[in-house]
């Protein structure tokens, strides 16, 4: 056992916040804490790594164990380039690589060599072991697969920039290669390319990790144990992020369940009891008195609790636009010399849901500033269509007024609310009496982020442009957003690096890949599974000297499902958009045909069942024949869904 959490308890001015918290961490085992926001998982981290102290309980590690802890504002410092910070985090490999060379120089000019020699023989193999030989580059490989390029090697750690600080912390712990890696949020300052890096190196990582994280996507890769901390209290299930999701379900199903049971029962006792004592015999009312005994014997279950702390959201747009609502021509943009993209041609029709992925620092955000008219571009135009009403979503929530309270914020937009319908606005985003008032400038970012998609709700608005919409929010609000836009009937425009996000809201993705936008239609795990090709494709188009639109249409036939935007051929997309719709709907006729034959063949067992039905030959083989007839059909048709799907 290499952490043991037993009985942890912590109370605040606002009550308790951890209650006999106790759980073990294994050896190599891959452990997710998850919980709402506030619910106490990062005091819970802190009281595990020894900066805070828990009011009762103990904290013990396996003897000469080490551990690496990454807080949310975990920083990176020194006087040294960030190469030469990483090699102290391996001192002891360095010491001993100074002390080869000494030997090595010492075997030239010594009268005992085979002294020497069994020394550094010695010291090299203990070298060898340990990884000296290959320390150097680890610290490479991790640099690189954390966003650092080898020129960012040579900087000075003290001019690196806030999220870069965190992610060579975080470096400088996978470096040091601790019995258990503890992170809290660690994908918070990392693009798409870095968080999937990190899920390679943890899931193969030799030690064990501890990580509180509301990336659904990195968990499902990464644990193997989750723990949720729920009401001051942990619970533990095994698996991963979906399989605890599954289970955490299934649990509540049986508890509810169980609950009803138990109170029809003691309601029909009551009654039965009630009864018997209204006879008014003796006889009656000892039994009543029997069952009463009986009654007060049963240990009553709890009803399960029911999370209320779920906003209430959904877009409504008021008005429908025509069918070309943004139109992207020749678009480029370059900044202190550096092109982001350039000539981008982009159609978005109305009610696409496109996600807009790659790497930090390629220009997505900046996107999205044009748009909005934040930024200007440096050649081309867009264009919206015909009764076209956006709204945006920044993630620096930049459109909020600081200075401004919750409720003024929502009042001053829509002068005509009255109290009464902004407070019931803003109860069902979690702000409820006197934290209406509250300042937008003291609040956490979790708590802007609600305060803006309250706006955002109200907007009526049938485009939206969303800029990392799921920073800062819990897993729960997470899904709810999902589900609101995955009803919305509207457009939708997204940056995000949040893949079970982009998964699940996505008709299309457009990558920003080296400058160009690469189109795919479908959600994330299609891209994943077409981006090689899509890749190749685009790099013969960029490498040629065809002309845009013909290379355009090159890249859309040899990838089958995707072009690059330089002069797309946006026929060829509709085609694919209406063949991705005809092959829904063949699956949901499919998957409704199935259903009503699973129906049939159950009303004929019924029927076979019947007295005057199993007695009678000819109605036997009757229904027979149509079962026979029926699950051939349906054996067909299971194999037709399967290729659909």
């Amino acid at each position: 056992m290499l952490l043991s959490v037993n009985n942890i308890s912590k109370e605040f001015e606002t009550g308790p916040i951890l209650s006999g918290v106790s759980f073990n961490v294994e050896r190599r085992q891959k452990t997710a804490l998850v919980g709402s926001n506030g619910s106490g998982k990062t005091t819970l981290l802190r009281i595990i790594t020894g900066e805070s102290e828990p009011d009762t309980g103990i904290v013990t590690y396996e003897k000469d164990s080490s551990f690496g802890y990454l807080s949310q504002e975990g920083t990176f410092s020194g006087g040294g380039t960030i190469f030469e910070e990483m090699l102290l985090c391996r001192s002891e490999l360095v010491k001993m690589e100074e002390d080869l060379r000494s030997l090595e120089a010492q075997m030239e000019g010594a009268d005992d060599v085979s002294a020497v020699c069994d020394r550094y023989e010695k010291l090299r193999t203990e070298f060898d072991l340990k990884g000296g030989y290959t320390f150097r580059s680890e610290i490479v490989g991790v640099l690189k697969g954390l966003g650092f390029s080898e020129d960012d090697f040579d900087r000075k750690a003290s001019t690196l920039s806030g999220g870069q600080k965190t992610r060579a912390a975080l470096g400088a712990i996978l470096v040091k290669k601790p019995d258990l890696i503890i992170l809290d949020e660690p994908t918070n300052h990392l693009d798409m390319n870095s968080v999937i890096w990190l899920e390679g190196y943890l899931s193969s990582y030799d030690g064990a990790v501890l990580i509180v994280s509301h990336d659904r996507y990195f968990l499902d890769k990464i644990a193997d144990t989750v723990l949720e901390l729920e009401n001051t209290h942990v619970n533990s299930y095994k698996g991963n992020y979906s399989d605890y999701a599954s289970k955490k379900k299934m649990l509540f199903e049986a508890q509810m369940k169980a609950y009803i049971n138990q109170q029809q029962e003691i309601k029909h006792q009551e009654e039965v009891i009630e009864k018997l004592k209204s006879f008014n015999r003796e006889k009656s009312i000892k039994r009543a008195e029997s069952r009463e005994k009986a009654l007060e014997k049963i240990e009553v279950l709890d009803r399960p609790e029911v999370i209320s702390n779920e906003i209430n959201l959904r877009f409504k747009p008021s008005k429908v636009p025509g069918n070309d609502v943004l139109t992207v021509e020749n678009l480029s943009k370059s900044f202190d010399g550096r092109t982001l993209f350039k000539d981008m041609n982009v159609e978005i029709k109305r009610g696409e849901h496109v996600c807009i992925i790659g790497d930090n620092g390629t220009g997505k955000t900046t996107f999205l500033k044009i748009l909005n008219g934040l930024e200007t571009s440096d050649t081309g135009s867009f264009k919206w269509g015909s009764n076209v009403e956006t709204a945006y979503y920044d993630q620096e929530h930049l459109v909020l007024n600081p200075e401004n309270t919750i409720y003024d914020e929502i009042s001053d937009e829509h002068p005509d609310m009255t109290i009464t319908q902004i407070r019931t606005v803003l109860a069902a985003f979690l702000f409820t009496d006197d934290s209406v008032y509250k300042e937008i400038k003291l609040l956490s970012g979790g708590e802007k982020g609600r305060v803006s998609l309250a706006k955002l709700m109200l907007s009526d608005a049938n485009f939206l442009i969303l800029d990392e919409p799921t920073n800062h929010l819990d897993i729960t609000t997470k899904e709810i957003l999902e589900q609101a836009l995955s009803e919305f009937e509207g457009t939708i425009i997204c940056v995000s690096h949040d893949r079970y996000f982009v998964n699940k809201i996505s008709t299309r993705i457009i990558e920003l890949h080296e400058g160009y936008f690469d189109n795919y239609i479908g959600n994330y795990d299609y891209y994943l599974e077409k981006r090689d090709d899509v890749r190749k494709a685009s790099d013969v188009h960029r490498d040629s000297s065809v002309s845009s639109s013909s290379a355009s249409a090159s890249v859309s036939e040899k990838a089958g499902t995707a072009s690059t935007d330089s002069a797309a051929d946006w026929k060829a997309q509709k085609a694919l958009q209406a063949e991705a719709r005809k092959k829904a709907n063949d699956l949901k006729k499919c998957e409704d045909r199935i259903t009503e034959i699973e129906n049939e063949l159950s009303e004929i067992e019924t029927k076979m069942a019947e007295p005057d039905v199993a007695t009678s030959p000819s109605k036997l083989n009757e229904l027979v024949k149509k079962q026979t007839e029926l699950n051939n059909e349906l054996e067909e048709l299971m194999e037709k869904w399967e290729a659909l799907s």
